[in-house]
């Protein structure tokens, strides 16, 4: 596995992700225009293609994943993510469907934190709290990125770039970062997240993709949805869904998923009624890319095994037609100096690696 993603990042490299619409044998990249906002900036959509039947759609607007088509057991294929139809709707707003969510995912405990002695106040939009990188005006999700297509022989995608200025939702720093969509032949969806700063910054980045392996035409909800997680823990969270700083076991409660488990048979058991929860990914090297959950959904017999070197993933169902698995650091790590780290300082790179790999019942 690890060979293949070195693989895949050489040749990123080497095609430079040349700024056109490419296409080979096997993989096919297209490009059309999706819609304008309000004050006439264009948004691109990026149709990705495999011929073992797979099919995803990029749009510039928050770097989002608007859909994912794979074919079920007898080979019809159906889009498997939650999506607004067009662009007018998703501009009107919509939670996060498939968008790249930062500059940090999830919750900061009274949005702010220190950095070398330094107090940053951020935008509170989660009542005292911030969450998610903040609103329109500076969530990642409400950005329009920069988009270069590229091929390779056996897969093909989109390099998405983004600059978020000095103060942005009051983070430090200005922020150059990229995302790559790639799929293979094999029918991997690989998202590939880089980013580098001139001051130091906390970064935590996660696309917010709603899942439904039934297929998002068949109605069905994801209760039937059967889960396995490598996780022995998860973090523990206040009414306000802030971590508490406890790392506690799954064992013997509705929060463990270690033998494969329907997603709605414990859910109710849950403090909030639905899983809204972080688990701590059983990882023996932090930087390794790590098996994180398979879930299969018995009818269609579609399979989403899904490898991450992020040490976190936030399970929730709160929207019972969508589950998402959103792998990231974890919440409010910049202030629980025992967690993974996620200060990036001028000089270094973050990058983290999520593969989302399908394959079906017979």
């Amino acid at each position: 596995m690890i060979k293949i993603i070195l693989m895949i990042w050489i040749a990123l490299t080497l095609c430079g992700c040349r700024n056109s619409l490419l296409s080979n044998s096997r993989c096919l990249v297209t490009k059309r225009l999706y819609g304008c906002t309000p004050t006439g900036k264009k948004v691109d959509l990026y149709t990705i293609s495999n011929n073992a039947g797979m099919e995803i759609n990029v749009m510039t607007l928050g770097a989002t994943l608007i859909t994912v088509k794979t074919p079920d057991r007898h080979g019809v294929s159906d889009v498997i993510t939650l999506h607004k139809n067009s662009f007018d709707e998703y501009w009107q707003g919509h939670p996060l469907l498939g968008s790249v969510v930062g500059r940090y995912a999830n919750r900061i405990a009274k949005a702010g934190f220190e950095i070398d002695g330094q107090h940053f106040q951020l935008e509170t939009n989660a009542g005292k709290h911030h969450i998610h990188g903040g609103g329109r005006e500076n969530g990642f999700a409400w950005q329009i990125w920069q988009a270069q297509p590229f091929h390779d022989r056996d897969a093909a995608g989109v390099r998405l770039q983004l600059t978020s200025r000095d103060g942005a939702a009051g983070f430090p720093g200005t922020l150059k970062v990229s995302v790559v969509y790639m799929l293979t032949d094999d029918n991997r969806l690989i998202m590939d997240y880089r980013a580098t700063t001139d001051k130091p910054t906390h970064l935590n980045l996660t696309n917010h993709a709603y899942w439904n392996l039934s297929g998002v035409a068949s109605g069905s909800d994801v209760s039937g949805h059967e889960l396995l997680l490598n996780a022995d823990y998860y973090l523990t969270a206040g009414s306000d869904k802030i971590p508490t700083g406890e790392i506690t076991p799954v064992a013997g409660t509705p929060m463990d998923f270690r033998q494969t488990q329907p997603l709605g048979v414990r859910a109710s058991q849950t403090e909030y009624g639905f899983y809204d929860h972080c688990y701590v990914l059983n990882k023996r090297d932090s930087q390794a890319l790590t098996f994180c959950a398979r879930v299969t959904e018995p009818d269609s017999g579609r399979i989403m095994e899904i490898w991450t070197t992020q040490p976190g993933m936030q399970l929730f169902t709160g929207n019972q037609m969508g589950v998402c698995f959103e792998t990231q650091h974890y919440p409010n790590t910049p202030n629980e100096p025992a967690f993974p780290a996620t200060l990036l300082r001028p000089g270094e790179e973050f990058h983290a690696v999520t593969i989302h790999m399908f394959a079906g019942l017979k």
